[in-house]
């Protein structure tokens, strides 16, 4: 298989192809990418079940923990006003976890920017590979129309102005042979013509998709960073309520962050899979969707000296005839002006489309090279399984981060706040404010004074 120019698999793929998978019944599975094969799917909703045990793991401890602190803490003496030992000890861990789940927030946001550069490459390499696919399109169809368009006029004129030399008439006659032949040659080679798949439709598609997956994670990162930093607020400011707000949040966004986290696995280890040896399954689909033959899809996707060009053919006939029909032009320019005047003006005019034609062949040659196809898909390898899977990991660890920080944060947190003095909750009041409780017990003492 050849290798797209700059591509070569990570060592990121290497590793998570080289991980063992299993179906629901735990029978192993090849690591091979065959997303339609139910055994592949099934290991790969396996891997998003692993995420749901670590959520079920992560609530079992966090409940058996609060209800040993809740249920086995013992009593306060009464009158005492210290705080129980060990007190500070949890509210700066409860702080370093959170801290540990900001540093998480920034990491999410740093992969979230290169899975979207990955697939963004990938769309704009589908674009550049359409393009080139509707220039090879066109350059054929203007070609064989200005070849047909001179078969119908120009020849036709000069067959008429030339009947008098039955020798110049079989050489005209023989232009129209070579320039009919050429045209034939010409439709062959818009192979992508009529083709249903259509890889802008396919970029567009990608980008939809993309640009909901960005929007939401970035909604999933700014929700925790607010839940960390009101968690943190409600901390230093002792504010029991925005502390017992903060928790049920805190427990939302931890079932989030599992939640992702499977997806994520699980996308990273399909990727890598797809990513170790995308050749095969790239040829198999493409020729599936549209119907090409082996030849012309294994020279533009593998485009090494082993494949031949499957158009050389054609290329070679067109070319040889395009020089036919000029020689044979300027033959009939040197023989038939000097005694037929009025055949200079269609010569000229066939002289003018056979040079625009040649441009054009030249140009349809480069472009029917496999080099600019072939860079093409190797961009989007590079975006897809480089740029995109680095970003997946950096959003697996911060998943995990995440994770880790809330649940700490969740068997903290009521320790923290059960530490807090009770009158927290007017900290904040004015001294002066006639409601404050403190202010209004010191207005009733007053007036019994009086």
């Amino acid at each position: 298989m050849g290798t797209p120019p700059g591509y070569r698999p990570s060592a990121w793929v290497h590793l998570l192809h080289q991980l063992p998978r299993a179906d629901f019944q735990l029978r192993p599975v090849p690591s091979g990418f065959a997303p339609q094969e139910q055994e592949y799917q099934q290991a790969l909703l396996l891997v998003v079940a692993l995420a749901g045990l670590g959520l079920g793991l992560s609530l079992i401890f966090i409940a058996v923990y609060l209800i040993r602190f809740c249920c086995c803490r013992p009593p306060e003496p009464p009158g005492a006003k210290s705080p129980p030992p060990g007190g500070g000890c949890v509210t700066w861990s409860c702080i370093a976890a959170l801290l540990v789940g900001c540093t998480g927030i920034g990491i999410g946001f740093y992969g979230n920017s290169e899975t979207s550069d990955g697939v963004s490459q990938l769309s704009s390499a589908l674009r550049h590979a359409n393009h080139t696919l509707t220039a090879i399109d066109h350059l054929v169809l203007e070609m064989v129309e200005r070849l047909d368009e001179a078969v119908r006029t120009e020849l036709t004129t000069l067959e008429e102005v030339l009947t008098q030399r039955t020798e110049l008439v079989a050489a005209t006659r023989g232009a129209r042979r070579q320039a009919e032949a050429v045209a034939q040659q010409l439709q062959g080679l818009a192979f992508w013509q009529g083709v249903p798949l259509s890889p802008v439709q396919v970029a567009e598609d990608v980008s939809f998709v993309e640009e909901y997956r960005w929007l939401a994670y970035v909604l999933l990162l700014l929700l925790e960073l607010l839940v960390c930093l009101f968690t943190l607020l409600g901390l230093a400011k002792q504010s029991r309520w925005l502390v017992i707000v903060m928790t049920v949040m805190s427990l939302l966004v931890l079932v989030l962050s599992w939640g992702s986290m499977g997806l994520e696995a699980a996308t990273a280890v399909g990727l890598s899979d797809f990513c170790s040896s995308p050749d095969t399954y790239i040829l198999n689909l493409t020729r599936e969707e549209t119907g090409l033959g082996s030849d012309i899809l294994n020279y533009y996707f593998l485009c090494n000296q082993a494949v031949s060009n499957p158009f050389q053919q054609r290329l070679t006939l067109s070319q040889r005839a395009l020089a036919n029909i000029h020689s044979q032009l300027q033959g009939l320019e040197r023989e038939a002006v000097p005694q037929f005047p009025s055949a200079q003006k269609p010569l000229l005019s066939l002289e003018e489309t056979l040079n625009v034609t040649e441009g054009n062949f030249h140009q349809l040659v480069a472009l029917l090279h496999c080099r600019g196809l072939h860079k093409d898909y190797g961009a989007a390898l590079r975006g897809l399984c480089e740029d995109a899977l680095e970003g997946l990991l950096y959003l697996l660890l911060f998943s995990l981060l995440s994770a880790g920080a809330l649940a700490t944060a969740l068997c903290s947190l009521p320790r923290a706040w059960a530490l807090f003095p009770p009158s927290d909750d007017y900290d904040d009041t004015d001294d002066d404010d006639p409601f404050n409780p403190q202010e209004s017990k010191r207005f009733v003492q007053w007036q019994s004074s009086i």
